[in-house]
């Protein structure tokens, strides 16, 4: 605290002041210096006002410069010189000769589950040295989207495919020989580890395989490690997953319709919510349910998941927790897209329904479904020789949009398949939310902590550094399915062995995963709907 001088010391301290510079100066000396005052003030709030005036517009840059161009989202991202290759590099890998037995696998789980599963039998069947007999494929407990091989892929073309990476069978012969003696064939059951290595099937069941002539493995649901250190390996995911598994005639024709029919009005945008029972239960996420609703999330968790203790408002706020159609409008919102954007929404029950659903719609009318581009009869048509209609057509017409968003990736084999498939079709533009960081900001926002201005700008700088489709290295916890860069793309112009392109190429684009020609998926995007205000152009 500062001292403060008695009265009289002040009196007797401008009294030895007056008497050394005596009376004459002592007016001129307080004249100038309160015309010093007063010239310094004005320009002291000039000052203030210019460096006010510079902070603003430093803010306006640096917000303006955090926008999203909607122009940017339509076109494919960055190759930096990269292209898909997933040919084999090394001079060794010879086609399929003799074989060490026969390996039959069932594919259990929904659709994309399955589709990985098959990836995984195929290098599983080359570890071996064994003839893969076609895949069963299960039903699924919640989706029931079981059925044949052949009633979701065209077969033909998977065999002829891989046939010089292995030998493929469609049907288990009744009888094989060993040695001398032709014996029964009846394949040994056995439950891979989770995760498997490959030493294990190079020991473990190919020890069986060779004693009994054939195994089958199930269930066979994430029973191969990803992470392989052998990379014509993963090539050979690659090869399985982008050019052989390719969809049956009728799947490819009735999804190349409805692609045709949303692309009538210009470029659209897919959405995958992720918001189903078996997600939401996955993620053990209760907010914003009635009661009723979350007696029914609760029970299903007990009932399918380990029994585990979970904080929803903790999952919420980490990002764990699906985020609602409601939230995936403002977020579509708040990157700039507008009223007028066609939106086709990829989905297979929303949990909750149409409460959920309506305020989506509300920000988004033109939103679009299988069901509202098919006609019940083109539908029932193809559905009743397919079981799994519902999620390939899904699946294609997500494959082939301008632009992707998958809401929630979790659990989501279906969204981490999509993602790697548009990154290998050509680095095609995927929004990912940040749901950690978004977290905050919906509940913020919710609450009327922040207004719709502050939600928005923040939501676009958390945006702007998310990969839109270009390269980026893959984290620990990203499946290869999701990201199968490096190993299946080269660089021709690259002096390293490991990474330049090899001299035989296997080339795939956008339209030959459809059957006709869809010349037009692969033309350049037009603008998508924007905010005026908003978004940089």
């Amino acid at each position: 605290m500062r001292r403060l001088s008695p009265p009289g010391l002040q009196n007797k301290w401008q009294e030895e002041l007056l008497a050394r510079v005596g009376s004459r100066h002592w007016k001129p000396m307080t004249a100038g210096f309160k015309s010093l005052i007063g010239r310094t003030i004005p320009a002291l709030i000039l000052l203030i006002c210019m460096i006010s005036l510079l902070h603003r517009r430093r803010h306006q840059v640096r917000m303006s410069s955090d926008q999203i161009s909607l122009r940017r989202l339509g076109s494919s991202g960055d190759s930096a010189g990269w292209r898909a290759s997933c040919a084999p590099r090394t001079p060794d890998w010879y086609p399929p000769s003799d074989t060490n037995g026969y390996l039959v696998v069932r594919c259990n789980g929904g659709l994309n589950q399955q589709r990985t599963a098959i990836c995984n039998a195929v290098v599983a069947a080359r570890i071996m040295n064994a003839t893969l007999v076609l895949p069963r494929l299960g039903t699924d407990s919640l989706w029931h989207d079981g059925s044949d091989f052949s009633g979701v892929y065209d077969v033909e073309h998977f065999i002829d495919s891989l046939k010089k990476d292995v030998k493929i069978i469609q049907t288990l012969p009744a009888a094989w020989r060993k040695g001398t003696k032709r014996l029964k064939l009846r394949p040994l059951q056995l439950n891979p580890p989770r995760d498997a290595s490959v030493s294990w099937y190079e020991t473990a069941a190919l020890e069986k395989m060779k004693r009994h002539g054939a195994i089958y493995l199930t269930p066979f649901s994430h029973r191969l490690d990803e992470k392989l250190d052998n990379l014509e390996y993963q090539r050979l995911r690659c090869r399985v997953n982008y050019h052989a598994l390719r969809f049956n005639d009728d799947i490819r024709n009735l999804s190349s319709t409805i692609v045709q029919r949303i692309r009538f009005g210009g470029p659209y945008v897919a959405i995958h919510l992720g918001f189903e029972l078996d997600s939401l239960v996955f993620a053990g996420c209760l907010d914003g349910f009635t009661p009723e609703e979350q007696e029914i999330l609760k029970k299903y968790r007990k009932k399918n998941f380990t029994e585990e203790k979970l904080e929803s408002n903790h999952r919420r706020l980490v990002g764990k927790c699906p985020l609602t159609p409601h939230e995936v409008g403002l977020l579509l919102q708040a990157i700039g897209f507008d009223r007028s954007t066609r939106i086709y929404l990829a989905v297979g029950g929303i949990f909750g329904g149409d409460r959920f659903l309506r305020p989506l719609r509300d920000l988004f009318p033109r939103l679009e479904t299988r069901s509202t581009l098919a006609s019940p009869d083109e539908l029932v048509h193809v559905s009743a020789r397919h079981a799994a209609l519902g999620p390939a057509l899904d699946y294609m017409v997500c494959l082939l949009s301008d632009v992707f968003v998958p809401a929630y990736d979790g659990r989501s084999n279906f969204a981490n398949n999509v993602i790697g498939q548009r990154l290998y079709y050509g680095f095609r533009t995927t929004l990912q939310p940040d749901r950690e960081a978004l977290a905050p900001l919906l509940i913020d926002l919710k609450k009327g902590r922040i207004g719709r201005s502050e939600f928005e700008n923040s939501v676009r700088l958390i945006m702007r550094w998310k990969p839109l489709g270009g390269l980026h290295t893959r984290v620990f916890s990203e499946s290869f399915y999701t990201n199968p860069w490096p190993e299946c793309f080269c660089r021709v112009s690259s002096d390293d062995g490991l990474h330049k392109c090899p001299t035989v190429r296997v080339d795939l684009t956008v339209a030959d995963a459809m059957k006709g020609d869809m010349s037009s998926v692969n033309r350049t995007s037009q603008d998508m709907p924007t905010h005026d205000t908003n978004v940089d152009n």
